[in-house]
């Protein structure tokens, strides 16, 4: 059985506003992450993600980073982070994040039109986040070559579902009854 897998089954589960949230080493941080299950992610992750001629990696603060961050390091692709701050830089374009249990304006820079991007992040849930980003790249005029996902929470509204996109996933999983419970540990392609 793979480290993610097992890792989820585990995951302890916290509710917020009556948002069921698994609390994971790649969506939160906590417990800490360890370094085998992140090579395994991010070999999971280039192996499925469309990286021809892929010019940035464009990843949301702040759980994003780590993953994002190790797959640049493997692959030579730069990496760009969107930012929950404003910085005011040339170019800087804002973007309104909304997901099921949080709302906040975010900020991508680096990012121009004609750029070849993956978009990559930990966990689709509601699809706000991912939803905003690629609306967001498409209003810059950049060409979205792949959308990944580490984790695919299934059931409940996927804002994604509304635009031209789909997201790869590595993994899905549910919240039953106070467990994460895999739906398909292969994901989505």
């Amino acid at each position: 059985m793979d480290q993610l897998a097992q890792s989820l089954r585990d995951a302890p589960i916290i509710e917020k506003d009556g948002y069921h949230y698994f609390v994971h080493p790649i969506s939160d941080g906590v417990p800490m992450l360890e370094p085998s299950l992140l090579r395994e992610i991010v070999i999971k992750i280039i192996r499925k993600a469309d990286l021809e001629d892929v010019d940035k990696i464009v990843t949301p603060a702040a759980m994003g980073i780590h993953i994002s961050t190790a797959v640049s390091l493997m692959t030579d692709v730069p990496l760009v982070v969107i930012r929950k701050r404003e910085y005011g830089l040339e170019g800087e374009t804002p973007l309104f994040q909304q997901t099921g249990y949080s709302e906040s304006q975010m900020y991508i820079n680096d990012v121009e039109a004609g750029d070849r991007v993956l978009v990559l992040d930990d966990v689709l849930s509601t699809g706000g986040t991912l939803s905003a980003i690629v609306d967001a790249l498409d209003d810059i005029g950049a060409d979205i070559v792949d959308v990944v996902a580490v984790i695919k929470k299934v059931g409940g509204e996927n804002k994604l579902d509304d635009s031209p996109y789909r997201a790869k996933t590595l993994i899905n999983v549910d919240v039953e009854d106070g467990e994460v419970v895999v739906v398909d540990p292969r994901g989505d392609d």
